[in-house]
């Protein structure tokens, strides 16, 4: 049997995803009557091309989603999905959604190859993460704010440097790891589980050491997360918090009251850290760099959450810099005395913007 015909409309997205990535672009947007957008540096740009018609959306979703996706698509009106080796060598992730009777989508482009802990430049506290046997290591910041590619390079490391039994349960998977010194298993919720509580439970059973969960959405992933932290494994997980005290209030709120007290006993006895990412334009024009604000669980830290006291977390970080804690704030600082980053892109993804501070360097 013959190979389908390729449509015109698939080669001009194929082209425009390969565009996309040689200006730099994180995202890709198209669909309806709008041109497509890319997303440089945080900033949203139209192109200067034709809107890509339904038609076409249609054929590029047949070939990118499974049918389980396409159905959830038609039935649901959202479905996600991603290309680990895509046409061009390099992976993304999709949102494909309907509006006005039309397909719109979202293509995320991931990096072609995962990125080293030092080429993210991230504070050594996050790397410490990656070394120790077993705890709770928490990935916060919005959508865009480098969660994934952190997790996927702490992933690696312990890929590289540890014999562990690494279990991933994503929503959709995105890195794809080969096992080098540790065996790497991806499961991918829709296709492998039902749900990422659900797939938790089950890790509990294949001898894991490593359990990465793509994001804590709801109390029973929560449940299960801290459960496996506390049975002895090294869990690592994503929120959509904006800081260190919102995240400890986020999972401790998602539980009924009369047990809040449990769950912050159980937090403070696991919590390794809290890395609370965002996302800043470089000053030379060369992408973006990373920005965070650092918790460790110390015993100061543990304290507070058992007591309830997240209001004073921020006072901790300040004066626990020895530990390896910082501000978002002080580290956003640190950026613009270097050069790296604009006094105005740093306090833009900060609403401390005041304690940003630090004189720019002089162009060279």
């Amino acid at each position: 049997m013959g190979r389908a015909p390729v449509s015109v409309g698939t080669v001009r997205l194929a082209s425009l995803i390969r565009a996309a990535r040689d200006r730099g672009a994180s995202d890709l947007h198209f669909g309806g009557s709008d041109r497509p957008g890319l997303r440089v540096d945080g900033r949203l740009i139209a192109l200067e091309t034709a809107p890509i018609d339904d038609a076409a959306i249609r054929m590029f979703l047949s070939a990118a989603l499974s049918g389980a996706q396409l159905a959830r698509l038609y039935a649901d009106g959202t479905a996600d999905g991603a290309a680990p080796a895509a046409a061009d060598g390099a992976p993304y992730r999709l949102h494909a959604y309907r509006h006005g009777g039309g397909l719109r989508v979202a293509i995320r482009l991931l990096a072609e190859r995962v990125p080293s802990l030092e080429e993210l430049a991230l504070p050594a506290a996050v790397a410490s993460f990656a070394e120790r046997p077993s705890g709770l290591a928490l990935f916060t910041g919005p959508t865009g704010s480098g969660k994934t590619t952190a997790l996927a390079s702490l992933i690696d490391r312990i890929n590289r440097t540890a014999d562990r039994n690494i279990v991933t349960v994503e929503d959709p998977v995105e890195y794809v790891h080969a096992p080098l010194r540790s065996f790497v298993t991806h499961c991918e919720v829709g296709r492998d589980v039902a749900d990422f509580a659900e797939a938790l439970r089950g890790f509990m059973r294949a001898d894991p050491d490593v359990v990465l969960v793509g994001e804590m959405r709801d109390r029973a992933t929560m449940e299960a997360a801290l459960t496996a932290a506390e049975t002895g494994h090294l869990v690592f997980a994503t929120l959509h918090t904006n800081d260190a005290a919102q995240t400890v209030d986020r999972i401790v709120d998602a539980f009924p009251p009369d047990a809040h007290t449990q769950v912050r006993v159980q937090l403070a006895s696991v919590l390794a850290g809290i890395a609370a990412l965002r996302l800043v334009p470089r000053r030379d024009g060369g992408g973006r760099c990373a920005a965070a604000e650092i918790l460790i669980g110390t015993d100061a830290v543990r304290a507070l959450i058992r007591e309830g006291k997240t209001h004073q977390l921020r006072n901790t970080i300040v004066t626990g810099r020895a530990a390896g804690m910082q501000t978002l704030e002080s580290h956003l600082s640190e950026l613009v005395v270097r050069g790296e980053v604009h006094h105005k892109d740093a306090q833009a993804v900060t609403i401390r913007a005041a304690e940003v501070r630090g004189f720019e360097r002089a162009a060279s």
